[in-house]
């Protein structure tokens, strides 16, 4: 999703969530600022619905709760909220909050032209804090590529990219599947 500067004042994460559930959208929350979340191409849409449709069959009757873009991730030790196309915890912390969760061990962005650097530089800077969080998928929206953050159990952080024909290996859920399992049938603008 694309996140825009709300021109709306300053507030504090009680203020946030009292005035976010009055709005019809959905706004990120960042350093007492809202951004708005606005909406993404037909791509993806259908590459998120995929992908999170992918991860809730692969996780059930496991306890892991999988999230579309309408869960909101608390950035850890901290008082942002942001709106991940899909993310999974499997955290016990995490069940028994009802506006969040904190603690997820994958998080997805599709990614589009107006926030694919906010999403590899910044927004992938807050994610970093969360220490159960192994895996965070970036997916292009305009070809048959992915790119994978994956933590090594030293805490180094790896980067794998994957192009049609290869296999994406999320460790954090214990899943493999093909690249073009999402992409089938997309129109997309070039094919790599």
């Amino acid at each position: 999703m694309i996140a825009v500067k709300d021109n709306s004042p300053q507030l504090t994460p009680d203020e946030y969530f009292v005035w976010e559930e009055k709005q019809q959208e959905n706004y990120e929350y960042i350093d007492g600022q809202v951004y708005a979340m606005g909406g993404g191409s037909v791509n993806h849409s259908r590459l998120a619905i995929r992908l999170t449709s992918l991860f809730d069959t692969h996780l059930e009757n496991t306890g892991c709760i999988t999230g579309n873009s309408d869960l909101k991730v608390n950035i850890v030790e901290t008082t942002n909220y942001t709106y991940p196309d899909a993310s999974v915890t499997c955290d016990e912390r995490d069940q028994t909050t009802t506006q969040y969760i904190t603690y997820p061990c994958l998080i997805v962005e599709v990614l589009s032209d107006s926030t694919e650097a906010y999403d590899r530089g910044g927004k992938f800077r807050l994610y970093r804090n969360n220490p159960v969080l192994q895996d965070y998928l970036l997916v292009s929206s305009t070809r048959i590529e992915m790119d994978l953050y994956h933590q090594k159990e030293t805490g180094e952080w790896i980067i794998l990219n994957y192009k049609p024909g290869d296999m994406i290996e999320l460790k954090s859920i214990n899943l493999s599947f093909p690249i073009e399992q999402v992409y089938r049938g997309l129109v997309l603008d070039q094919v790599s």
